[in-house]
């Protein structure tokens, strides 16, 4: 059942327009979500979160702290630690030792890392770009305009309340 489906049965009148609107942006985003999930599976035998670890570190050719990691990703850092040793043993990422830090790594980017990433990140553009594709340039600017007002709201209003 998708988040629009809690609506089902009542009236428009029932529940604000910014609401629905709400519910459908999250449906859209799961959607997404679920074919990009299943794309990288299927087409990569990887996950989205593995495929997301990697993007941030090929932002960083340097690498990464695993604590930035985590942070950037918005997990645990057991999750990042446990997606890290995956990875580390097929040769996609490595760990690098922190010179004057005995304790802390910087992960980053393997040779292999970064030839798979960039088919998967053409990948994903292509499967991003068919989602989309029911809409033509201007509409999708037009979107972009209109969610690019609602973001800086949102903003405000958090740094409003911090």
């Amino acid at each position: 059942m998708d988040q629009e489906a809690r609506l089902d049965g009542t009236t428009r009148a029932e529940h604000p327009q910014a609401l629905r609107l709400w519910l459908r942006l999250l449906t859209c985003t799961h959607l997404v979500e679920k074919q990009v999930r299943a794309a990288l599976r299927e087409g990569f035998d990887t996950t989205l979160p593995r495929f997301d670890l990697m993007a941030q570190l090929e932002r960083s050719p340097d690498g990464l702290k695993m604590n930035e990691l985590s942070r950037r990703m918005m997990v645990t850092g057991g999750n990042v630690t446990g997606i890290t040793d995956q990875l580390v043993a097929e040769d996609l990422v490595e760990r690098v030792p922190v010179p004057g830090d005995r304790r802390a790594y910087r992960v980053r980017l393997t040779v292999n890392g970064r030839n798979l990433f960039s088919d998967m990140a053409h990948a994903h553009e292509a499967w991003v770009m068919d989602a989309f594709a029911g809409l033509n340039a201007r509409e999708i600017a037009t979107l972009h305009r209109l969610l690019g007002k609602v973001k800086e709201r949102v903003q405000v209003a958090r740094e409003e309340t911090a």
